[in-house]
């Protein structure tokens, strides 16, 4: 009889099976506990944070606009991981892993983006201005949507993962100087939601300890739960995706 590994083969599908179905149910639960973080999160920002004096309750997006940022981050680090290790290993998981990072990352940093100008339009009577966080956070979006256009420009399987392996590493570059752009420009009109804001910002305000628990829940929310549960979600897309067209090739 084959085996596989001394294993009979109908012993063997049947524990990959039951694998498949366990990673389901661990998928279909950590789903379940998502929803109710963000169910949380809401409430935490929307609810528990006290209202800004100065900015009133517009100020209550940036726990959504600073989370979207932080899961973003989380997602563009999980493409440099599995761009990095498919390189080293040729494993095509791990370049599954590396596109769906940037996938979840670009809707994550796109959300930043569009609270960010809805903060904008009332604070600084404008929805957009060429101050550098907004502009590298716009070139930041465009790096990875060039991502994407450069793996669908490309017709070998290996070459087109290999380059979007590096490229996905280098990118991460857009991501850092996006966050520490307002650190190191003094020009900048963007606040610093967390440390000390350049003396020319605009719509900065001080935290009380009230925002201080919702942005730090709202921020664990996206990064531990949304990006996780994204991430597999897009994996398993994916996985589904090949399977099909394996089973195409297979019949035509």
């Amino acid at each position: 009889m084959s085996a596989v590994k001394g294993m009979p083969v109908q012993a063997a599908g049947q524990t990959a099976q039951a694998a498949a179905d366990r990673r389901t149910l661990i998928l279909r639960a950590l789903t379940v506990v998502t929803v109710l973080a963000i169910a949380v999160g809401a409430y935490m920002g929307l609810a528990y944070a006290g209202m800004d004096v100065t900015q009133g309750q517009v100020q209550r997006i940036f726990y959504f606009h600073v989370a979207a940022f932080s899961g973003a981050f989380v997602a563009f680090c999980a493409t440099v991981v599995g761009g990095a290790a498919y390189l080293r290993t040729r494993n095509v998981k791990w370049d599954t892993l590396a596109l769906a990072g940037v996938e979840v990352g670009l809707t994550l940093a796109l959300m930043n983006l569009i609270t960010g100008m809805v903060w904008a339009r009332p604070i600084w009577n404008t929805w957009w201005t060429w101050d550098p966080r907004l502009t590298f956070a716009a070139i930041m979006c465009l790096t990875y949507a060039a991502y994407l256009m450069l793996r669908n420009a490309i017709e070998n399987a290996e070459q087109r993962r290999r380059f979007a392996s590096v490229y996905g590493i280098l990118a991460i570059a857009t991501v850092i100087m996006t966050f520490i752009i307002i650190r190191i420009r003094p020009d900048t009109i963007h606040p610093a939601v967390i440390g000390p804001s350049a003396q020319n910002a605009q719509g900065g305000f001080s935290m009380t300890d009230s925002m201080r628990t919702a942005l730090g829940v709202s921020s664990m929310v996206w990064c531990c739960f949304i990006t996780p549960a994204l991430l597999w979600w897009r994996i398993r897309l994916e996985r589904l995706h090949e399977r099909a067209e394996q089973l195409r090739a297979e019949l035509s």
